[in-house]
Order: structure tokens, then C-alpha cells, then sequence
């Protein structure tokens, strides 16, 4: 029977007598077949102990010259065309033959080279005699080679040929930190996918499981509760596997290890012929991933560099990609520009060369935030919460960047715009160069700001992005800023808007002479609001010697005055010489609104001198005492001179008056009907509680007619079985009894009781709680259920306390004694009235002053009845943005501020 010829290439050698032979590839990886050397017996290699179906296994060592006889034909077949002689088949399937190099059966006998070479001996018994002349010729090879002792016939040489093998590396971070990047002899054993690799170390005879830095290919998924735990490829994970088979399996390379993913190791593989990570990317069978390609010896930028190419060509896992579309706001790719402001940790304003304003971001930087760090607790919250001061490693960040580029021209190259969306307005990322010095980088380096994971198919992204990696690496390392395990607290003093608190702090001030201060906020031309870092408090600070045009602001009626002539150029000016400048104060007076009076220096000059000497400012009439009043009248006599701005016609106009305007009077759509009532409540949800006082004369007889009943009659709890929602009679403290209702059974036996004539809630001994008698069941509540119209009270927590505090002074602690007259406006979505509440005999409007006051937002309403009242709310919000009063103190957080300082925009 004539024997079949197979011919192919050496994919793998399997052992001393096995190898797998593979096809030529044809629109995918090649068939492959394993067969096995007819007639020899090879000495066997170790292997590794596991859970099998039959158990554990315990490891097996070589048997000795076993790894010797591997690597013999490892070097002499792998990747060389072979032809197998198929001598037979067992009934298992497996193939036995002889092995010859090259397309005939002329070329080397393989069997009889490892014979020769004393590297396997004869089979003789159960051989099959389907070649008598081999058999024969294969036992004379083998005599010789025990007369020459070679292999495994050589004396006393068994021990010596026998690996110590090391299956699992020890601490796999210390031994990858010993090598110090250094190239590592080493076999490639396996292939499980395109970037997953086994490797033989050498000559130590270790075994780790490399996965390549910097890239990733197509895997294969493997779900156990589908087909059995079949694999399946994902999309070119074969050809990618393959890609890498026919040019590392059993090859001899060098690996630098790189780092440590769990108990594998990170590194590169190098060939001879070049880098196979680059080589997958060049091909399309891989795509660069930003976890790891920080690490990479050579660089990213080889890696990118392929990756980019394949894309372009749309090779393999990129035949569907296209190019990013180029968005445009108008602005140029690359521009020079001044930083004038830095807004949060991550973005900044810049002044372009045509005077207009421009804000832009960091690209790919995530500045410290609320959520990465536990929130600080104690400190005065009196005034809610300020980010730039509550949230870790903020203002550290944010001063890095304005010591090193307020005032400063910066080179930008825009990355990406981030389109608007519902939520957040456009953005504009950059990259910022200060002199030859990435900006982000640098923000990185010192772990003030970490980097945001982009997904892998968003190529909007820092130009950089591989060097900000980098440095973030670098800050985690070192446990610097956001890494480390502690966090700086600022304890600052809230001074502005306390009068009382002021007056504690001004003799101090007056003595210290000239203050340190930072300008965080520039209302108007001579009004602004400063950080003294000594003092670690926050002011309110006015120039002195000096009246400047004033801007437009909200008047008592809800109406906005008009700005006189000058008052933004004014408030530009100041904007532009003191924002978030370092600045020298001194203080000398204090106004009865907690503001501090004074004179401000920056680089040295008198700001208020400035804006006189630039007719933005007139010298104010009581600056005879003061010892720069010379400066400003000499500074104002220069501004006349030249006809600047408010004196070019030398006539000084008249400071206008703040007339305050009537509000408008409703239309007749909407219904005003007065009732007086008595607020006796604000609860924590922001709804009030409150007694209509046309029926007072009926609760005060209720009461009565209750406490006979109850001196008459005691109540006892026998049968009583109290739970939410039971109506009862319970104890206060000023030991009375009054209607109440259960709102809760505590743990520590006591009951939540709501008052249900007054709004008030009390914890309540359970033996101060009996049941109310029925003939007092049946009467409702006295105190009513409201809610304020147009007002949506702030998401943040802490100004939610700061607006409660306020509702809760105005309507419970104000001079009116909590009686107003109350107004009907609509059905709110709870199903409560909403009302509108205002002083008796007065228009004005009590939630509308809220709002002006910047402590609550205004619930847009498109009911056409409602206009004018929703005008007026919107209008008093309006002047309560722009001076950043409470809520709105850093802006306005409903645009494009919301995501940095973590408020929902509506």
C-alpha cells in the first residue's frame, strides 16, 4: 500500500516525536495537522500539574535531554516546508510517518537526524513493520550513537540535562522592577490570541503570560452558558492570532518586561524583523489602548503612527472607521492669546487679539471633583458650599495655573470642539503651551488634575494624550496631589455679607497695613471680592476715594435700573488690571453692609488712581483726608484734559437716581384675591404651613373645647394602637396637648408627631401620645398646606440649607410675624396650591425677593396668565446672576459651569 504524501510548513513542534504542520493560507488561517514520528520513542517534556476531569494532576519534570531534543527540532523545522510520509493511522486518529525537509521525501530524514544525534532511540517493541530497510537503518544509527555516547547515550549526563522549571513567578512587580527594562532571552510557547502570549524565559526557565503594551487586538470570548463554553472569535481575532503565529510561535525573540496587569505581565516583543506590536497596528489587527501604551520602552508615538496609517487605508478592524469631521467655531486651529481668568481647575478665559473674550478648556483633563475624594465635614456653611475651597486639590489646582498664566499670552492649539448639547454648552479643548511647557502636562504631573479615559473609538482627544498618560503615571507613583491618601482642607472665613463678622476682622486689618490678597471676583468697576490668604477669609472690598459709573442691578420691585454711561468699560477696566491678580490691600473703614473700604495696589499702582486717570471714575468728595488724594485729583485733572470717557465733554453729568419703578400690575387674566394668613411653618421640603386668620376665633374654641374634653375625660391608650397616618392627641413641650398626627414609630420609643393645627413636627414620649377623642377627628387641619410659586429651590445640598435658612427668616422671623396676605397662582405638580405671599398693605412680593436674592431658581411656566408674574421672577434672577449673590456666587451654573462644579442644568 503506497503511503500518503502531506507537505506543509512547521507551525509548532509539539515534542521530541509530534509536530503540527500547517497549510498555506487561503483567504484565512490554514488547515493544520498534528503528526507524530513513526518508529522512535523521544524523551518527554514536563508538564504542568492542574484541575482536570479526572482530578488534580500533579507537575511532571523533563525526562532528561527532553527539552534538548524540543529545541533540536524547533531550530531545524519551524517554519520550514516539510513532507510527511503517512505510514498509517491508529484507531485515535493520530497519523504516524517520517518527516523529511523539503517537497520530497529526498530531503532529510527527520527520524533518523534525532536517532543520530542520540536524541530518541528505536521503537522496537509494537513498531509497525511498514519499512523494514528504516527500521533496519534506524537501529544501525542508533548503535553508533551509543558507541559515540552522544545525547542521551553519553555516561553520567542524565541529571545535568533535566530544567528546573519555574511555573508561577513570584511577585511579579519586584521581579519586572529587577530587570529595569533590560531585554530577556525568551521562546514563545503559545499564542492565545493576537496580543496574549506565553513565553519560556531563558535560561532560567521561567513561564509568564505576556500581554503586549499599548495595544489590543480581537479576542476570543468564551460563555460557559452558551454552546458548552464554546470560544468564539470575535471579528479578525483568527487572522490576527494567526498573524502573530507565523512569525513568533516557537521563535527566539527578546521581551522587555514593562509592568504588571494582575498576575500577567505587560511588555514588547522584539523579533529581528522588527516590533510585533507595531507590526498588528501597521496591519489593522490591533488598536492602540491608552491604559497601557504609557509604559511602552520605545514610546507611544511608533504606535500611533501605525495605528493612524491603517486607519486611513481602512484595513481590517478599521474598514468601517472614518475621520473625525472637522468642527469649527470660527476660531482659528492654532492662536495666541492672554489669560485673563482660570475658571475651575480645567478651563480658563482667554482675551483675543480682537478685545473679545474666549473660554476654553484642557484637553482630556478632569479636574479634582466633589466625587473623587470623601466631602470634608465642619467649617462655616453659613454661606453653602463653595467648590474652589470644599473640593480637594481644586484650589491648589486652580492656583497653579493662575500664578503661572493670568495675565500672561500662552500659544493654543485647539484639539477638538465638544459640541453643544442640552445639558452644557460648546466647548472649545485645547492644548496650551507657556513657552515650551505643556500646561496640561505639567497640571498632571503634579497630581493636581487626572486624565479622562476617552473611549477607544473617540479620537477627540488631547494631541498629547500619550504624554499626559505619562504624567499621570508618574504623579500615581509618587502619591502626589489627587493619588495620595490625604487631602488639604481650607477653613475659610465667609466675611462678606456679616456685618457683625466684619467688624471682628477690621481692627486687625487696619493695623496689618498693606494685606496679600487675591482678586477672585470683580463685580464692578470699584467693587470687588478678595481671598487674603493669611487671613484665610473671603471679602467684600469697595475702592476708596473714588464713584464709579454703576451698573444695571435689581430694584425692590423686581424691576432692573438702567446702567449709567461708563459702568461696563469701568468694570472691564478693573476686570482687566486686578482679575485674579495678586494684589495688596489696605483697608480704612467698613460699610454697614459688611463691606471693607480701601485702597488696592496691583504691581504697585493704585487702582483706583487708574480708573481716575482713565475717566472711568470721579474723585469722590470725602477723599480730602485721605494721603493719595493729591494722586486722584492730579489723575482726574489729566482725564479732563485729555476728554476721556466720562469728562470728553467736560460736563459732569449727574449720578443718576435709583427710582424705583411700580411693579407692573397684573393683567386681567390673572386672579388676585387677597386672604390675611399667619405662616407657622417651613418644612425641610420647602412647603409652608399656614392659618387663615378669618378662622382663628375657630381654632382658639376648638382648643378650649379640647382641653375640657381631655381634663373631663382622660384618654387611655388601652386598645390604642398607634402607627403612621393615626390620628392622635399628643404632649409639647410647653406640656399642652394639641391634635397631632403620627408620622412615624421610632426605634428609641418615641413618636414623630405632625401638629396638624400649626405644621410643627416634635419626637414625642410614646406615653405623651394618646388617641385623639372622636368628636375632634372629623375637623380638619387648621394649618394648610402651600407651596411658593415659580421657586425651585437648588439641587446642592448646602444651598438648599442656605435657601431654607432664608425662606424660613423671611416668612417666621421677619418683622411681619409671620402674617401675610396670601394668593392662589396654580396647582403644583405635587398637587398643592402654589401661592404667592406678600406684606400686608405692600406689593411686595416675597418669593420674587427671594430670587433677587439669589437663593432660589425660578421654575419656568408657559401658562400665557402667568406671564408677567414669570417676567417679573426671571428678571430678578437675572440681576441675581450677575451679581453673584449666594447661589450664583461662582456663576452661573446652569451653562457651562454645571458639569465642573457638579449642578444639573434646567
Amino acid at each position: 500500500m503506497s503511503s500518503q504524501l502531506i507537505r506543509g510548513i512547521v507551525k509548532q513542534v509539539q515534542s521530541g516525536d509530534s509536530v503540527i504542520i500547517r497549510g498555506q493560507p487561503k483567504n484565512g488561517p490554514p488547515p493544520e495537522k498534528q503528526v507524530f514520528f513513526s518508529n522512535i520513542i523521544a524523551p518527554k517534556l514536563a508538564r504542568r500539574g492542574g484541575q482536570g476531569s479526572e482530578g488534580t494532576s500533579a507537575d511532571t519534570k523533563d525526562e532528561p535531554f527532553a527539552f534538548e531534543t524540543r529545541e533540536f527540532l524547533r531550530k531545524k523545522l519551524v517554519g520550514k516546508e516539510v513532507t510527511f510520509r503517512n505510514d498509517y493511522q491508529t484507531t485515535s486518529g493520530r497519523d504516524y510517518g517520517v518527516v523529511f525537509i523539503g517537497k520530497d521525501t529526498t530531503g532529510e530524514n527527520i527520524s533518523e537526524s534525532l536517532i543520530s544525534e542520540g536524541l530518541a532511540e528505536v521503537r522496537r517493541a509494537g513498531a509497525k513493520q511498514t519499512d523494514s530497510e528504516l527500521q533496519i537503518r534506524l537501529g544501525a544509527l542508533e548503535d553508533a550513537a551509543k558507541a559515540a555516547g552522544k545525547g542521551k547515550w553519553a555516561a553520567n549526563e542524565a541529571e545535568k540535562h533535566v530544567r528546573n522549571i519555574v511555573w508561577n513567578v513570584e511577585n511579579p512587580r519586584n521581579f519586572v522592577d529587577s530587570l529595569h527594562n533590560k531585554p530577556v532571552d525568551a521562546i514563545v510557547e503559545h499564542i492565545r490570541d493576537g496580543c496574549t502570549l506565553r513565553l519560556l524565559l531563558l535560561p532560567n526557565h521561567q513561564y509568564i503570560t505576556l500581554m503586549l503594551s499599548g495595544i489590543k487586538s480581537p479576542m476570543f470570548r468564551r460563555d460557559a452558558a452558551k454552546d458548552g463554553g464554546k470560544e468564539t472569535p470575535e471579528p479578525f481575532a483568527e487572522e490576527a492570532k494567526y498573524f502573530v503565529e507565523s512569525r513568533l510561535l516557537q521563535r527566539d525573540v527578546k521581551v522587555i518586561l514593562e509592568g504588571v496587569s494582575n498576575q500577567n505581565f505587560l511588555g514588547t516583543v522584539q523579533h529581528p524583523n522588527g516590533n510585533i506590536a507595531e507590526a498588528l497596528l501597521r496591519d489593522g489587527y490591533a488598536r492602540c489602548v491608552d491604559w497601557s501604551i504609557g509604559i511602552v520602552t520605545s514610546g507611544s508615538e511608533p504606535y500611533r503612527k501605525a495605528e493612524k496609517a491603517a486607519k486611513e487605508k481602512r484595513l481590517r478592524i478599521w474598514k468601517a472607521w472614518s475621520p473625525p469631521k472637522e468642527q469649527s467655531n470660527g476660531t482659528e486651529k492654532s492662536f495666541q492669546a492672554k489669560v485673563v481668568e482660570i475658571s475651575g481647575g480645567d478651563a480658563m478665559i482667554l482675551k483675543m487679539s480682537d478685545g473679545k473674550s474666549q473660554k476654553i478648556f484642557l484637553s482630556s483633563v478632569r479636574p479634582p471633583r466633589a466625587s473623587d475624594s470623601q466631602k470634608e465635614e465642619g467649617g462655616d456653611n453659613s454661606k453653602g458650599k463653595r467648590p474652589l475651597f470644599d473640593v480637594p486639590h481644586l484650589f491648589e489646582a486652580r492656583e497653579f495655573l493662575r500664578k503661572r498664566l493670568v495675565g500672561k499670552k500662552v500659544n493654543i492649539t485647539v484639539d477638538y470642539v465638544q459640541p453643544k448639547s442640552d445639558q452644557y454648552a460648546e466647548k472649545m479643548c485645547c492644548t496650551i503651551m507657556s513657552g515650551d511647557i505643556n500646561v496640561s502636562e505639567a497640571l498632571i504631573s503634579k497630581g493636581l488634575a487626572t486624565v479622562i479615559r476617552h473611549r477607544q473609538d473617540d479620537d477627540q482627544r488631547s494631541a498629547h494624550y500619550d504624554q499626559l498618560l505619562a504624567a499621570e503615571a508618574h504623579a500615581n507613583k509618587k502619591s502626589l496631589g489627587v493619588h495620595s491618601s490625604s487631602a488639604p482642607t481650607h477653613r475659610i472665613a465667609e466675611v462678606a455679607g456679616d456685618p457683625a463678622k466684619a467688624k471682628q476682622f477690621l481692627p486687625s486689618l487696619q493695623r496689618a497695613g498693606r494685606v496679600e490678597a487675591v482678586v477672585e471676583f470683580v463685580a464692578s468697576g470699584s467693587r470687588t471680592r478678595l481671598y487674603l490668604p493669611k487671613e484665610t477669609c473671603l471679602i467684600t472690598f469697595l475702592l476708596g476715594g473714588i464713584n464709579c459709573p454703576r451698573g444695571s442691578r435689581p430694584t425692590a420691585g423686581g424691576v432692573t435700573s438702567d446702567a449709567e454711561p461708563y459702568s461696563e468699560e469701568a468694570h472691564q477696566f478693573t476686570r482687566d488690571m486686578c482679575m485674579q491678580h495678586d494684589v495688596d490691600v489696605k483697608v480704612e473703614s467698613l460699610d454697614k453692609a459688611g463691606n471693607f473700604i480701601g485702597w488696592m495696589f496691583v504691581d504697585g499702582k493704585n487702582v483706583s488712581v487708574a480708573l481716575v486717570e482713565h475717566g472711568l471714575a470721579r474723585v469722590y468728595g470725602g477723599a480730602e483726608r485721605s494721603e493719595f488724594y493729591k494722586e486722584l485729583i492730579d489723575a482726574e485733572n489729566r482725564a479732563k484734559d485729555k476728554r476721556l470717557n466720562l469728562w470728553k465733554d467736560y460736563v459732569e453729568e449727574k449720578p443718576k437716581e435709583d427710582v424705583e419703578r411700580p411693579a407692573r400690575e397684573d393683567t386681567a387674566d390673572r386672579t388676585v384675591h387677597l386672604e390675611s394668613v399667619i405662616v407657622t411653618e417651613v418644612d425641610d421640603k420647602f412647603q409652608i404651613y399656614a392659618q387663615h386668620e378669618d378662622q382663628g376665633p375657630q381654632l382658639e374654641q376648638m382648643m378650649r373645647d379640647l382641653r375640657r374634653e381631655l381634663a373631663a375625660n382622660p384618654p387611655n391608650d388601652v386598645g390604642f394602637n398607634p402607627k403612621k397616618g393615626t390620628l392622635c392627641v399628643a404632649q409639647f413641650v410647653d406640656n399642652e396637648w394639641y391634635r397631632g398626627k403620627i408620622e412615624d414609630v421610632l426605634p428609641d420609643g418615641k413618636m414623630s408627631v405632625l401638629f396638624i393645627d400649626y405644621g410643627n413636627k416634635d419626637d414625642v414620649a410614646a406615653e405623651n401620645v394618646l388617641p385623639l377623642p372622636s368628636g375632634f377627628q372629623h375637623q380638619p387641619p387648621q394649618a394648610k398646606l402651600y407651596v411658593l410659586a415659580l421657586l425651585m429651590p437648588p439641587e446642592d445640598d448646602d444651598y438648599r440649607r442656605l435657601a431654607l435658612n432664608a425662606m424660613r427668616q423671611d416668612l417666621l422671623q421677619g418683622s411681619s410675624n409671620g402674617k401675610f396676605m396670601v394668593n392662589f397662582e396654580y396647582k403644583s405638580a405635587t398637587g398643592l396650591d402654589a401661592v404667592t405671599l406678600s406684606l400686608p398693605g405692600q406689593k411686595e412680593d416675597v418669593g420674587r425677593n427671594l430670587v433677587a436674592e439669589g437663593f432660589f431658581i425660578v421654575e419656568p411656566r408657559r401658562d400665557r396668565r402667568m406671564k408677567p408674574l414669570v417676567d417679573s421672577y426671571f428678571t430678578a434672577q437675572k440681576a441675581a446672576k450677575k451679581e453673584r449673590y449666594n447661589i450664583w456666587e461662582y456663576g452661573d451654573f446652569t451653562q457651562d459651569e454645571a458639569k465642573e462644579f457638579g449642578f444639573a442644568s434646567r
